[in-house]
């Protein structure tokens, strides 16, 4: 089969172009980390805010600290998708969330009960922990080399392609040149 013979990818594949697409831009960056982390900010966000209706009794867990959770949580959020999009400043956001995550345990009902406090030191640490993969260069195989024997252990003398310097000659290779300058005719 030659390039001219192959089967192109039909333009409505139902899909599978596009999951292909997906699948390679969410390994391009610290996808986990930065979905975990614009999830920590939910909890951390909510339950400040949240009023639970048990039985005709509303329980509001409100307090003054409203303004912070908010904050921790929109910040979380945001860390995230700057993870997502620009990934080089991954270790800022990986750093930050995981301040933002401690910072909410007094903060913001105990980091939004335990779940966005676990999920944003998870988070941070992904960020943290995630690298891009270095591209993958066609090696050209070699020929095998033969493997040495005890015949062949022995160095060879290394002739030079260049004259060498006078300060680099032994008297002996300095007469040999000198007598080769003088008869050119004569071969060794």
């Amino acid at each position: 089969m030659s390039s001219a013979t192959a089967q192109t990818w039909p333009e409505n594949d139902g899909g599978i172009n596009l999951r292909l697409r997906f699948r390679n831009w969410r390994r391009s960056r610290p996808f986990w980390g930065g979905l975990l982390a614009m999830i920590a900010g939910v909890p951390i966000l909510y339950f400040p805010y949240a009023e639970l209706n048990l039985a005709g009794m509303t329980v509001s867990m409100a307090t003054t600290a409203g303004a912070g959770s908010l904050i921790i949580g929109i910040l979380m959020m945001c860390l995230g998708l700057t993870a997502w999009f620009q990934p080089l400043v991954r270790i800022f956001c990986g750093v930050a969330t995981t301040l933002l995550a401690l910072i909410s345990i007094p903060v913001s009902n105990l980091g939004g009960f335990g779940f966005g406090l676990i999920l944003g030191l998870m988070a941070g640490g992904l960020l943290m922990a995630w690298a891009p993969l270095k591209p993958v260069t066609a090696v050209e195989e070699a020929p095998a080399a033969e493997p040495a024997t005890a015949d062949f252990t022995a160095e060879a003398p290394v002739e030079t392609t260049q004259p060498l310097l006078p300060a680099q000659q032994t008297p002996a290779d300095a007469a040999d040149n000198a007598a080769l300058a003088a008869d050119p005719g004569e071969q060794r």
